[in-house]
């Protein structure tokens, strides 16, 4: 409950114009991306720097009002959803790049900076920021981080765990603290770098991050690969990754998420096969061409009915955000659209998507299937509608189902969407109750008032997709 005093505190620190408690702003902070989940917060607060953040913190601490960090809201598992109500601290004011480092190759930026102007900004020195969440266009840097976001880059790349470099971060207490930095190497101390990094805003509030650059590659080629067989096209994915190589980007998608990708991105993909793999290669121009032709040797060998290679640069990036738009495209055909995620080692892959048509059948629910096939993380797709509250029913009795296989297969409830409020009550399936004790020991120490983005990655007992009110 924020009172008049701390209403009064909080615009001192902010100015009366980046406060903001009125209806229809609380109302437009109450979802994130997750289907058929809201809940109000009591306020929104703009800070327009790290000192600001932490002169919150501090009165939130000091009067125990939840704070839920916030960029975009393009979060799959409600996890920048405030369901105990407080604070919805909003980072738009906090957008800037504030350097890039050419000599150290490194960029540092604050939270509020979308993921896609980061990229072009370093591309255009000839630069390479690798993670690319589907979601760039829109999602913030300070969101990826705090959600270790991946990306279709994934498979060679890394996530962007692997290019955070150093973070600046405010404590629960108010503390400003910062880690690591342009350094190549660096084991002073834990890392909490790592540590805060896919910490879903649960440890502390990320208000300024050096990230990791590099050369940006010579040239990239663009494949198309056709399967009238699924488990075919699954087991190409592991023989190629067998074969030593690792390609840019190894996508999967089934027929009914192709048929829909075409509908709605008209260009002229085939609707008539099960599967379709597409395929990236970067790098030095004689590495690509030996790559592609090693992979559409393996392609054609695991009986695809088609192999082909995009003729230009316009042709490839068509694909490419074609694969992209596949969540967009999915959404237009009923009201609830619920993107899940489940990583399997590559090996399983085959294993996995059968397991997944299988679940669909027993549960009636419809499902299509696509993801990033390379490294392993599939993104089962339902699709239904949240007022057929049967319905409903059947599609979280498949969604378990389906992360109880994946970790039957030696894989994980979640690769890259996070756990928030969703995934929460499957945790244990992976982690065990030890382990999640190991994180709660971490979590209560650094955020004994359990102010940080409470009700996050530590379980209710059941997943509910509700409208909560205040």
């Amino acid at each position: 409950m924020i009172t008049a005093e701390i209403k009064d505190k909080l615009i001192r620190i902010v100015s009366d114009k980046n406060f903001e408690d009125n209806m229809t702003s609380r109302l437009v902070y109450s979802y994130d991306a997750t289907p058929n989940f809201q809940s109000l917060p009591d306020a929104i607060v703009s800070p327009r720097n790290t000192k600001e953040v932490s002169e919150v913190v501090k009165i939130c601490n000091e009067y125990k009002i939840p704070i839920v960090p916030r960029g975009s809201g393009t979060n799959l598992c409600a996890g920048t959803c405030p369901t105990e109500g407080g604070i919805v601290l909003l980072f738009k004011l906090m957008n800037k790049i504030l350097e890039i480092d050419e000599e150290n190759l490194t960029i540092t930026a604050q939270p509020g900076v979308i993921t896609l102007d980061l990229i072009k900004a370093v591309e255009k020195k000839g630069l390479f920021y690798p993670p690319d969440p589907s979601s760039m266009k829109i999602s913030t840097i300070g969101g990826n981080i705090n959600e270790n976001s991946g990306g279709l880059r994934g498979l060679k790349y890394g996530v962007t765990r692997d290019y955070v470099m150093g973070l600046e971060v405010v404590l629960a207490n108010g503390d400003i603290i910062r880690t690591g930095g342009k350094l190549a190497k660096d084991v002073a101390g834990y890392d909490l770098t790592r540590l805060l990094v896919g910490s879903e805003g649960t440890l502390g509030i990320v208000t300024e991050a050096i990230l990791k650059l590099i050369p940006m590659p010579e040239t990239k080629r663009t494949m198309l690969s056709l399967y009238q067989d699924m488990e075919k096209a699954a087991q190409t994915v592991s023989k190629i990754i067998a074969s030593k190589i690792i390609p840019t980007t190894l996508e999967f998608l089934d027929q009914p998420t192709l048929k829909v990708v075409e509908d709605f991105a008209q260009i002229g993909l085939p609707v008539d096969v099960q599967a379709v793999l597409l395929i990236e290669q970067d790098g030095p121009r004689e590495v690509v061409e030996r790559d592609m032709k090693k992979i559409e040797e393996i392609c054609k060998v695991e009986n695809a009915i088609s192999v082909t290679v995009a003729k230009t640069q316009a042709e490839a990036d068509a694909l490419t955000t074609a694969r992209r738009s596949a969540l967009s495209a999915l959404a237009r055909l009923k009201p609830t659209t619920i993107l899940e995620d489940a990583t399997v080692p590559r090996s399983e892959i085959a294993n996995m998507v059968k397991a997944i048509n299988e679940i669909s059948k027993k549960y009636n629910v419809d499902i299509c299937t696509f993801g990033h096939a390379g490294d392993g993380n599939l993104h089962p797709t339902c699709l239904t509608d949240a007022r057929d509250h049967e319905e409903m029913e059947r599609v979280e009795k498949a969604l378990e189902e389906i992360f109880q296989k994946a970790i039957e297969l030696g894989g994980t409830i979640t690769g890259e969407h996070g756990v928030g409020t969703m995934k929460a009550p499957y945790l244990k399936l992976k982690l065990g109750e030890a382990g999640i004790n190991a994180m709660r020991l971490i979590k209560e120490s650094l955020d004994p008032n359990n102010i940080m983005n409470p009700g996050k990655v530590f379980a209710k007992d059941t997943r509910k997709r509700v409208v909560v009110s205040k």
